[in-house]
């Protein structure tokens, strides 16, 4: 019987846009894929189907075919009309699925591009960007403040790569080596802490209709972290390089000393306080939240259950729920008066926040912001190397930073710091909502209750495709990393 559907005509139609490799055939080898795509898959040992159908997967099948599984193996639901219990022991992703997994969500894909133009800035480019190296998601005007924690049955870890240099893994010709593309961002990976971070699946930890599916025995889950606070000082300079201020709208008062800077910028026309902020907010959860997304599209390729979400209290996942027996990442913070929520500020020796207690003054956060954009491995210096035919000279044309600037924007910073005794005033400093969860669906539970098309082919030759499903090593050698 004729059984194509017209699902499977609609993928076939569209593979050439939407595959990272050409021509793929339904038995493609590593050599043939060598030979016709831009990733090279063939220096992986023991090479498995999994990894070329994931490939070649239709950029279209995985959007029209995504949905948030949740029902993991070794999961229950143990009443209701969808009871079911899974027969399967849990089991966890391979650490070949985890690296896919982690360097889609949080990879360095090259160097960034940067803003090319902005007639105010002639002679000079525009300076608004944080990094020099692109990654698997965007950010506002490349500030790039988003670091990632991960957490399997073996422990908590951390991904930096917010100011890693672009990948070494792709040569000249445009290939990319993924065998050395995920040694590189293996190398990266930093061990915080052995087993799985705690999340109690109770009400004041977990919304409870997560309970049954959340942080589960051999899942991983993702967690990007945004260090809102220079995010925010990145929006300053970004303000007064275009001419504009803020003024307190909560306050209903100009910030003092702003009218030395006038000839700079506009000190009748300010923009308020919490506007400013609330985009910042808008900004690094759209970050975060497509970084996310690009991983939930992963799934469907590799045939891995899970979904994104923000079911988990954040405080509790930083660790400043105020439960010592419920520890978090372990992140520092402060309840400030009159304030019911904790002010968190940073992970010492990690992820720390540009903001008190982390720097003495908000001025040498302006001016660690200004290193981290002209300094060594900078966006704007002009020794870094670049995507352009003369990195040099179009880095180095950026519009300057000069201490009247870095003044001008710490008076702001320092303001906000001195009046609401925290920096930034109306949202965190650090911020995380959106996590991404991955396991090894169980399709029992979706056979059972529903009628068809409730997962994807993928889904179904998973163990086919994989190898059979069993104990994943730990993401190491773990190196003793900078985290920076």
């Amino acid at each position: 019987m004729f059984e194509t559907s017209r699902r499977k005509l609609l993928g076939a139609s569209m593979i050439g846009a939407g595959t990272v490799l050409n021509g793929l055939g339904a038995r493609a080898t590593a050599t043939e894929l060598n030979s016709k795509g831009n990733i090279m898959l063939n220096r992986i040992s023991d090479l498995p189907q999994g990894l070329i159908k994931a490939a070649g997967f239709p950029l279209v099948e995985a959007i029209h075919g995504r949905r948030s599984r949740r029902f993991a193996r070794g999961a229950e639901i143990p009443d209701g009309p969808l009871a079911y219990k899974s027969r399967h022991q849990p089991a966890p992703l391979s650490e070949l699925e985890q690296m896919l997994l982690l360097t889609t969500v949080a990879g360095n894909t090259g160097w960034s591009n940067l803003i090319p133009y902005n007639r105010n800035y002639l002679p000079n480019m525009p300076n608004y960007a944080g990094a020099a190296g692109g990654r698997s998601f965007p950010s506002a005007a490349g500030f790039h403040t988003t670091e990632f924690f991960f957490t399997d049955d073996n422990g908590v870890y951390f991904l930096p790569t917010r100011d890693m240099a672009a990948s070494r893994a792709r040569d000249s010709s445009g290939e990319t080596d993924l065998k050395a593309y995920f040694d590189e961002h293996k190398s990266r990976i930093v061990k915080l802490a052995d087993g799985r971070l705690k999340t109690p699946a109770q009400p004041q930890h977990m919304e409870m209709h997560n309970e049954w599916c959340a942080n589960v025995a051999g899942s991983t889950l993702i967690i990007p972290v945004a260090d809102l606070a220079q995010h925010m000082v990145l929006a300053l300079c970004y303000l007064v390089q275009n001419g504009a201020c803020i003024y307190d709208d909560v306050n209903n008062q100009p910030i003092p000393g702003l009218d030395r800077f006038k000839h700079l910028v506009d000190v009748e026309n300010p923009f308020p306080l919490s506007y400013v902020e609330q985009l910042g907010l808008t900004e690094v959860t759209v970050e975060i939240s497509t970084s996310c997304y690009a991983g939930m599209l992963m799934l469907q390729a590799m045939g891995l259950g899970g979904w994104m979400y923000e079911g988990i209290n954040p405080f509790s996942i930083l660790g400043a729920s105020g439960d010592p027996a419920v520890p978090g990442l372990g992140f520092r913070f402060e309840m400030i008066a009159d304030q019911p929520l904790p002010h968190v500020t940073g992970l010492d020796g990690v992820f720390e926040g540009h903001c008190a207690p982390h720097f003495d003054t908000m001025r040498a956060a302006v001016e660690s912001v200004v290193t981290r954009k002209f300094g060594s491995g900078g966006p704007f210096n002009a020794g870094t190397e670049g995507p352009y035919k003369e990195s040099d000279a179009i880095r180095g044309s950026a519009a300057p930073i000069g201490d009247e600037f870095v003044d001008c924007v710490a008076t702001m910073a320092q303001y906000i710091q001195d009046k609401f005794g925290r920096f930034p005033a109306t949202v965190p400093a650090i911020f995380t909502l959106m996590y991404l969860q991955a396991h090894q669906l169980d399709t029992g539970f979706y056979d059972t209750h529903f009628s068809s098309n409730a997962y994807l082919k993928t889904h179904s030759e998973h163990d086919r495709n994989w190898g059979e499903v069993g104990a994943a090593a730990p993401p190491g050698p773990l190196p003793d990393a900078e985290p920076g």
